[in-house]
C-alpha cells in the first residue's frame, strides 16, 4: 500500500517577480499584509529592539574599554562585575553577547562597505598607531610583538572599529524597533506597509548620524575613526549590514560539508546566500547554530500577546525558537521592504512612466536576489493558514 507523503503548499512556492513589483508600486511590502503578520513582525521587533540594545551597549563597551585586551575575560559585564551578575553568568541566566561578535566578525569578514577601504587607509593606520603605541607604551612583550608582526596589532584594531561602529548601527535600530512597539501599543500602527514606512522614515531621518570611534587607552581617548572622516549611519553602516547578514551571512557549521571538493560552500562570498532571509527555520535549536542564541535572548523577552499567539500553536509551544525565526524572518522582510524603498531612484508609487520603467529595473535587481530567499515559501503559506 502506498503511502501518499502530505508536502506543505509553501515548499516549492516560487517568487512571481512581476506581481511583486505590481505590489510593491501599489505602497505595498514585500510581506504580505494581514492582522496575525503585524502582531507577529511588531511583537517579535518589540523583543528583538530589547536584545540589541543589549547587544549595542556591550559592543560599544568592549570596542571602547577593552581596546588590546587579548584575554578579556570580564568584556560581557560591561564593568559591573559583582556576585550577583557573575553567578547569573556562569547559570547561564543572561544576554548571549556571543551572536552580536558573530555579526561584527561576518560584517568584517565580508568587507564589502567602506570601512573596509577606511581601515586599510594609511590615515587610519596612522591615527590607530597612535592609539596602539600607548597601549603597548610599558608592555615589553607587547613591543617586540609588534616589531615583528606589525600588522598583527592593526588588525586587532581594525576588529575593534568593527565592534564600534555595529554597536553605533544597533543602538539607532533598538530605539527604531521600540518606537514600532509602543506606535503599536497606541494602535498607530495596524498594516505591514504601515510598519515598512516607519522602519524607512527612521531610516532616513538617522541616514546622516555621525559614525565615529575613539577607544580609551589608558583613560585618554583616541581618535581612530574621526567625525572629519564622514562616515554616516545608513550608507556606511546600514547598507553593509543588510549585504552581510540578510544576504550573504555564512554557513553554519555542522550543516554542510567545508570540504572544497564537495562544493557546498560557493568559491566567491559574494555568491554566499545565508543570511536571515534564506536561512531555515528548522535547525534553530541545533547545537552550533548560531542565531539559536538570538532566538534565546528574544524568547526570554517576548512581549506577552505574542508569546500567548506561540503557545497556542500546532505544538503549545514546544517549537518555539523556531516559530520566533520564522517571525523574525518576517520583519526582516518589512526591513528590506523599507531599505528597497528608501533606495530606489525614484518614488516607488510613481505614475511617471519614465520613472516608473527605472524603478523596475532597480526592482527586478533586488527580487532576482530574492527569488532564493524564504519570502516566497512565507507569503504562500500565509495564503494558506490565513486565506489572504
Amino acid at each position: 500500500m502506498a503511502i501518499e507523503l502530505q508536502v506543505p503548499p509553501s515548499s516549492n512556492a516560487k517568487l512571481d517577480i512581476d506581481a511583486t513589483i505590481k505590489r510593491l508600486e501599489k505602497g505595498e511590502a514585500l510581506l504580505l499584509d494581514s492582522p496575525q503578520h503585524v502582531m507577529e513582525v511588531v511583537g517579535i521587533l518589540d523583543s528583538y529592539g530589547v536584545v540589541l540594545d543589549a547587544y549595542a551597549t556591550n559592543l560599544k563597551y568592549i570596542a571602547d574599554n577593552q581596546f588590546l585586551v587579548f584575554f578579556p575575560f570580564f568584556k560581557y559585564f560591561n564593568g559591573d562585575l559583582n556576585p550577583r551578575k557573575w553567578f547569573k553568568h556562569i547559570w547561564h541566566d543572561r544576554i548571549n553577547y556571543e551572536y552580536a561578535e558573530y555579526c561584527m566578525k561576518g560584517m568584517l569578514w565580508h568587507g564589502d562597505c567602506p570601512f573596509a577601504d577606511a581601515v586599510e587607509s594609511e590615515e587610519y593606520n596612522e591615527l590607530a598607531l597612535k592609539a596602539v603605541e600607548a597601549r603597548i607604551k610599558n608592555s615589553p612583550l607587547l613591543k617586540l610583538l609588534h616589531r615583528f608582526f606589525p600588522e598583527f596589532l592593526l588588525e586587532q584594531a581594525r576588529m575593534m572599529t568593527y565592534y564600534s561602529i555595529l554597536g553605533q548601527f544597533w543602538t539607532i535600530m533598538s530605539k527604531m524597533f521600540l518606537d514600532l512597539a509602543d506606535r503599536y501599543n497606541r494602535g498607530e500602527i495596524t498594516a505591514v506597509p504601515q510598519v515598512a514606512d516607519h522602519i524607512r522614515e527612521a531610516l532616513v531621518a538617522d541616514a546622516a548620524t555621525p559614525i565615529t570611534y575613539s577607544p580609551l587607552v589608558k583613560g585618554k581617548p583616541y581618535d581612530i575613526l574621526p567625525e572629519s572622516a564622514g562616515y554616516t549611519f545608513l550608507a556606511d553602516t546600514g547598507i553593509p549590514y543588510v549585504e552581510a547578514i540578510f544576504f550573504r551571512g555564512t554557513p553554519f557549521m555542522g550543516t554542510m560539508s567545508y570540504n572544497a571538493q564537495n562544493n557546498d560552500v560557493p568559491y566567491v562570498p559574494g555568491e554566499f546566500a545565508y543570511g536571515a532571509l534564506y536561512a531555515d527555520p528548522l535547525p534553530v535549536g541545533g547545537s552550533g547554530i548560531p542565531p539559536t542564541l538570538l532566538m534565546q535572548d528574544m524568547l526570554v523577552n517576548l512581549p506577552p500577546y505574542l508569546e500567548e499567539f506561540y503557545y497556542k500553536s500546532k505544538r503549545n509551544g514546544l517549537d518555539m525558537r523556531v516559530l520566533i525565526c520564522e517571525t523574525f524572518q518576517k520583519s526582516m522582510f518589512c526591513v528590506t521592504t523599507a531599505c528597497v524603498q528608501g533606495l530606489a531612484p525614484n518614488p516607488l508609487t510613481t505614475e511617471d512612466e519614465a520613472q516608473k520603467a527605472e524603478n523596475r529595473v532597480y526592482l527586478t535587481g533586488w527580487l532576482e536576489r530574492l527569488s532564493k530567499s524564504r519570502l516566497a515559501r512565507v507569503n504562500a503559506r500565509a495564503i494558506a493558514e490565513q486565506g489572504l
